[in-house]
């Protein structure tokens, strides 16, 4: 069998051309007319200007030559810092990353070569110009090689985490190839970075954000529309998802169950939509995530088919919505965490219960602050709300005897003087007719 060895730098495009069912010549490649009629929406100049500024400035703080950014497609990373610096939403692997260092250009180090990066490279185009192929899942091999260009073998070389809300962070055999081929490196694993320069967003951040809500809207009208009898949970998630990806979205979670009023059994939307087919006086439970351009909004609220029982009216009318309208008359510029744990005392001094979250942050996902029935917990920088934070008020306050609950939720920018909220699903209890 004859063999063409081919180098693993790209081939020049004239070469190339004709060599495309070579695997070492094909998944090198760079440089291509491929995918130059794509059109990707770019944050500006300006926007990853500040960026960079930013992070630079956490990491002369902490004295660190470079970190590695990675992020993956998991709802707790959605990208994380490898979206944040690149611009690329990750599916195709557990994370990528982004070599970045405090002085010199970023790399992207992409899962795939082939016409696979060569699209990714058009995406992330106006983020950085440097995005090289992980070798089948090398990343670290690829990280040292980029580390060594810029001369930092010695470096202080801080790990952001993939997974910040369980701390998890590289995979080990990335982690020991670093070890063991940067012997006199000094690796950090650093904590929270990603969130503190996402406590405040910009407000290109905050227009990404704001088109999320919209396809929170559109999630839901998307869902009342399909309930009829008959019809199973997973058909709603499938309206709902179908909602987002036309609207140019990311589905980051659709959490819709369904109960009997008459005989309820679910506090809390389905994690798991199932093939139950609703009928006649069922409730529909739900909590909705859609993600633009890798920020994310979130929304939820019942919906009844056909009427509902008195005590089903008089529990939204009563506790759900008034608990749910004092709670976000505490969000606020200036305003303190601690208010929106305050209002959510409602709950038991009218004589019913909760889940035990009332409230959340959104940096990319959710995230802190977090505000608990009982205790908030916050990092220093965002115990009082600023002007740019995202909240997600989120009471689902549950009946005494534990059968029947109601999230409510929508997603609020604080803004200079108040609170924006970023969908138009109206505050009510919505009633499908049967």
């Amino acid at each position: 069998m004859n063999h063409t060895p081919t180098p693993r730098a790209a081939l020049p495009w004239e070469e190339l051309r004709t060599r495309l069912d070579q695997s070492p010549a094909f998944n090198a490649m760079r440089g291509t007319p491929y995918y130059r009629h794509a059109r990707y929406e770019q944050f500006s100049p300006q926007e990853y200007a500040r960026r960079h500024t930013a992070l630079r400035a956490k990491m002369q703080e902490l004295e660190l030559d470079c970190v590695i950014a990675g992020g993956g497609p998991s709802h707790w990373s959605f990208g994380g810092g490898m979206l944040w610096l690149s611009g690329h939403w990750e599916w195709h692997a557990l994370a990528n990353y982004v070599v970045f260092p405090r002085e010199g250009e970023p790399t992207l180090i992409y899962s795939m070569g082939g016409t696979h990066i060569e699209a990714v490279r058009r995406e992330t185009a106006g983020a950085l110009s440097d995005v090289r192929p992980s070798r089948s899942g090398k990343f670290a091999e690829v990280m040292v090689e980029r580390l060594r260009e810029l001369g930092l073998e010695r470096g202080r070389i801080g790990l952001m985490e993939i997974d910040p809300r369980h701390g998890d962070y590289m995979p080990v055999n990335q982690y020991n190839v670093l070890r063991e081929q940067l012997p006199e490196a000094e690796l950090v694993f650093t904590r929270r970075l990603m969130h503190e320069l996402l406590s405040v967003h910009s407000e290109e951040e905050l227009d990404c954000i704001r088109h999320a809500g919209k396809l929170c809207t559109r999630a839901m009208e998307a869902i009342a529309e399909r309930v009829r009898p008959g019809v199973a949970e997973y058909e709603l998630r499938a309206a709902a998802g179908a909602a987002i990806l036309e609207g140019n979205g990311d589905i980051d979670f659709l959490i819709i169950g369904s109960t009997p009023m008459a005989d309820p059994a679910m506090v809390f939307g389905n994690p798991r939509p199932s093939s139950r087919r609703l009928e006649s006086g069922d409730i529909i439970l739900m909590e909705l995530a859609a993600g633009y351009r890798g920020y994310s909004a979130q929304i939820g609220q019942p919906i009844c088919l056909g009427e509902p029982p008195a005590q089903v009216r008089r529990f939204w009318d009563e506790i759900a919505e008034p608990g749910y309208t004092k709670m976000v008359a505490e969000i606020g510029p200036g305003r303190p965490v601690e208010a929106l744990r305050t209002a959510g005392e409602f709950f038991r001094q009218n004589g019913v219960q909760s889940r035990p979250i009332h409230v959340h942050g959104i940096d990319f996902v959710s995230d802190g602050p977090h505000v608990y029935a009982d205790h908030i917990d916050v990092e220093p920088y965002e115990a009082v709300m600023k002007p740019g934070m995202v909240i997600m008020a989120e009471p689902n306050p549950i009946t005494a005897d534990g059968t029947l609950g109601m999230f409510v939720g929508h997603t609020f920018i604080v803004t200079e003087n108040g609170r924006e909220c970023v969908d138009t699903w109206p505050l009510e209890l919505t009633i499908v007719k049967a």
